[in-house]
């Protein structure tokens, strides 16, 4: 793709690296076919090419984001399937990262949702603040479907839509601190607990530290982690995002630093995805850099880790029929394919794969707030194709998909190491409804 950027423009880093992107697509459309976005509505605009020369446009007229950029933008679920289609190796992610940070800065947005996107980004990745309003939006969620007809009610309706259900009493996250390995010590690893599964599921995080400890690895939580910053990067919000970032390098390098790691696991794969990033998001800080590529460096999934480990699963499952949903994060972001479904073979279980498995189920951070029209075709679409395989669970590994899903069906939705740790001597997993 040809570019015009004057050069004055091309001094700045933002704009060196947007260029770079922009000039390896070729337009070739094969992005097209797999964008979920363009399955749905069909518009050029609402494909990953059509948003490519609107970024372009925004970035060489230097001017503030007009409102088509920002809709179309904001409808991009940043699932990432264009990346794993590209032939040019286009860096898409990277791109929209660029584009709507650069809508924040210099977009008007009206100023409900204005007010709502800082809401949340100021209770969600914060666990003391979203146990309670998850508290009150369940006392309020019969409400959901008034909000969703009143005019900019919509987001608020999707919102309490989503906080259906009853609260997990029967866990408890598990605490700050060292978790030891039962038997001979094969690992140390550090885990992210994340901010909204804290809150959500905190079986998962449970489940993650009684496989791991059952495996002979033991397990840090560090109490000075926070959220990865994943909900407000993808708002826009690069400052906040950064910040959070930086907080989480500092706590988990003083855990690389003293007794060391073998590995910083993560459960979420959309927080995977981002804390993997945090080397490119702080490239241009010289005081952080280093350490962020570290951090980045020895970040996995907990599928990646547990494939690593030389270990054989004595399986109390028998023939128990999983479907497996691989999040985009998963799939695209991380290019996890094979692993989650290898292991949980390994567990005994009989693992099937839906239709269209790369299409993404429409959860996307907070993408089913605010475009929950699209969210709630897409959750139709992949739980029709999950129903062909006449699942008794459907295991994923991304607490936003788990959410998603769990309120359109009554099959159960769970993480794949719930049911790793059910097949190794834990709880079996419970649905989230």
């Amino acid at each position: 793709m040809e570019t015009r950027f004057t050069d004055e423009q091309r001094q700045l880093p933002r704009i060196q690296m947007v260029d770079e992107i922009l000039r390896k697509c070729v337009h070739c459309g094969f992005c097209t076919a797999t964008c979920p976005t363009y399955v749905l509505k069909g518009d050029e605009l609402d494909s990953p090419r059509g948003r490519i020369y609107l970024i372009r446009e925004m970035f060489e007229s230097g001017k503030p984001a007009n409102a088509e950029v920002t809709l179309h933008l904001d409808r991009c679920l940043s699932c990432l399937s264009c990346m794993t289609t590209c032939p040019s190796g286009v860096d898409y992610m990277h791109l929209v990262d660029e584009a709507r940070a650069f809508v924040e800065e210099t977009g008007k947005r009206p100023l409900f949702e204005r007010l709502l996107r800082a809401s949340l980004s100021v209770i969600i990745p914060y666990p003391k603040r979203f146990g309670p309003v998850m508290v009150l939006s369940r006392l309020a969620a019969p409400l959901a479907g008034l909000a969703g007809i009143v005019p900019g009610m919509k987001p608020v309706g999707a919102m309490l839509a989503l906080a259906k259900g009853r609260p997990d009493k029967t866990n408890s996250n598990p605490s700050i601190g060292v978790h030891p390995a039962i038997g001979e010590k094969k690992g140390r690893v550090g885990l992210l607990v994340g901010c909204a599964q804290q809150n959500l599921r905190p079986s998962i995080n449970a489940a993650t530290v009684r496989l791991l400890n059952r495996l002979g690895v033991e397990v840090i939580i560090p109490g000075a982690q926070v959220c990865c910053g994943s909900l407000e990067h993808h708002l826009g919000r690069e400052n906040h995002s950064l910040a959070k970032a930086r907080t989480n390098i500092a706590a988990f390098m003083q855990e690389i630093e003293g007794e060391g790691l073998d590995a910083i696991i993560i459960n979420a794969s959309g927080c995977g995805t981002t804390v993997k990033d945090y080397g490119h998001m702080l490239r241009l800080d010289n005081i952080w850099r280093e350490r962020a590529q570290k951090v980045s460096q020895l970040t996995l999934d907990i599928s990646e880790y547990l494939c690593s480990l030389d270990f054989s699963i004595k399986a109390r499952v028998k023939d128990a029929h999983i479907t497996y949903h691989a999040p985009c994060s998963m799939q695209h972001g991380q290019k996890i394919k094979t692993q989650p479904v290898d292991l949980l073979r390994r567990a005994g279980f009989v693992v099937r794969e839906p239709g269209e498995s790369h299409l993404c189920c429409g959860s996307a951070g907070v993408y089913n707030i605010f475009q929950s029209e699209i969210a709630d075709q897409l959750k139709a679409r992949k739980l029709d194709n999950i129903a062909e395989t006449d699942p008794q669970f459907i295991a994923t590994g991304n607490i936003g998909c788990i959410t998603q899903l769990q309120t359109g069906t009554d099959i159960p939705v769970v993480h794949m190491v719930e049911l790793l740790d059910w097949a190794t001597g834990g709880p079996k997993p419970k649905a989230g409804r």
